[in-house]
């Protein structure tokens, strides 16, 4: 599947970070990783770190998927509001899901600290605001929600908003404390470099074509005609895993995003934020570490690229004029555009755990706009289920809920 069209942002910014061979030749692991877009970089970092031999593969170049189109909005709001989400699973999981988001920033700071990263992580606000004034009632809802499972939360009116952010035509909005922005194209490079030098093998151009399930390891089958002998198998396919798993169980879309030229006049006044509303589908903004700003949104239900594809200059344009509207005083000049393919959960949750047809395996799934968050998540739920032990977030995560 084709995940993204033109050349994101990151791509051209980073250009070639580091390279790796494709697998032509026969090896053993503990754990084979697939997938090497950010959640596959997190995996493979935790094995490491517990101290499995450990191996990744992707079919393309590493973080040419997903990983290369997303915005790396780090926020510990689920898409589903937790007021909803409580009536959906029960208090419990929905406040202990958003928890894990939360905790989840923080951890990703400490590898970020840890690895030295240079991908720009940053601590932001998250202001999330009405864009009608009939989503007033529901958004106060959601701030008391908030705040009853412990979260910083402030309301701030209109005329607070437009005071001290310059965003216009709000009806008052939801201030969170806790947010993060990043390049996670860059920090999906940095993970699997910092880890090689520890002993990860990464290859990427090899596909996973078979796998031969035995009782103690599995044979896997690739493209180039090498085979793998692994104990476990973690899939961290994304949103690609809706073509390899049975059941229906996630809805794919289109995203859109512009970046804008460099802008340090107008962009410093709001690197420390990320900007979301409640539109249906919502908008989101935020900057980059080098000046520019980022506006999102305008999600489709997927049909195929080629129809995704051909929406791109009129989505660039819906986007520029929803900037002109919330930041009237700032001129938003377009550098980049392009269209991503993600995808949406009946709950705004995960999947991760094990599946019936994949013996021996688990998936990490982070959908919506939490992949990154949740595949920290992942991390912590794979390792727990290598050493035998249960997690308390699988039962939430689990597939067929």
């Amino acid at each position: 599947m084709d995940l993204k069209s033109n050349e994101p942002f990151w791509l051209i910014k980073n250009g070639i970070m580091h390279s790796y061979p494709s697998l032509r030749e026969n090896i053993s692991c503990d754990v084979l990783v697939v997938g090497g877009g950010i959640t596959g970089s997190l995996i493979a970092h935790q094995c490491m770190e517990d101290g499995y031999k450990t191996v990744l593969i992707d079919k393309r170049e590493i973080a040419n998927g997903s990983s290369s189109a997303t915005t790396s909005m780090l926020q510990y709001e689920i898409d589903t509001p937790l007021s909803e989400l409580k009536d959906m699973i029960g208090k419990d999981g929905a406040v202990a899901s958003y928890q894990a988001c939360s905790d989840a920033i923080d951890k990703l700071e400490k590898i970020c600290k840890k690895i030295r990263s240079e991908a720009g992580f940053r601590r932001k606000d998250s202001l999330y605001f009405a864009a009608f004034k009939k989503d007033i009632e529901w958004l106060t809802l959601e701030l008391e929600a908030r705040k009853e499972a412990g979260f910083e939360v402030q309301w701030l009116s209109a005329a607070e908003i437009r005071k001290h952010y310059g965003i216009e035509d709000t009806q008052g909005g939801i201030l969170s404390a806790q947010g993060a922005s990043m390049d996670a194209f860059a920090l999906s490079h940095e993970l699997l470099a910092y880890n090689v030098r520890k002993g990860l093998r990464v290859y990427d151009k090899t596909t996973l074509t078979d796998v031969q399930y035995g009782s103690r390891s599995h044979s896997v089958l690739l493209s180039t005609g090498a085979v793998v002998k692994a104990g476990k198998i973690i899939y961290c396919t994304g949103y690609e895993s809706a073509s390899m798993i049975p059941e229906h169980f996630v809805n794919l879309i289109n995203t859109y995003a512009v970046v804008s030229e460099v802008d340090p006049e107008h962009s410093g006044q709001y690197k420390d934020l990320l900007v979301w509303n409640t539109t249906d589908p919502y908008l989101y903004m935020r900057t980059t570490d080098d000046g520019r700003f980022l506006i999102g949104g305008g999600d489709e239900q997927f049909r195929d690229p080629r129809k995704r594809n051909a929406l791109l200059d009129k989505k660039e344009r819906k986007l520029a004029a929803a900037f002109a509207k919330y930041l009237p005083h700032i001129p938003f000049r377009p550098d980049f555009a392009w269209a991503g393919t993600f995808g949406e959960t009946k709950d705004g949750l995960p999947y991760i755990g094990t599946h019936k047809h994949f013996k021996g395996s688990y998936f990490v799934l982070g959908f919506g706009g939490n992949g990154i968050t949740f595949s920290v998540t992942g991390m912590e739920m794979v390792s727990a289920w290598l050493k035998g032990k249960r997690h308390p977030l699988e039962k939430w995560f689990r597939f067929g809920r």
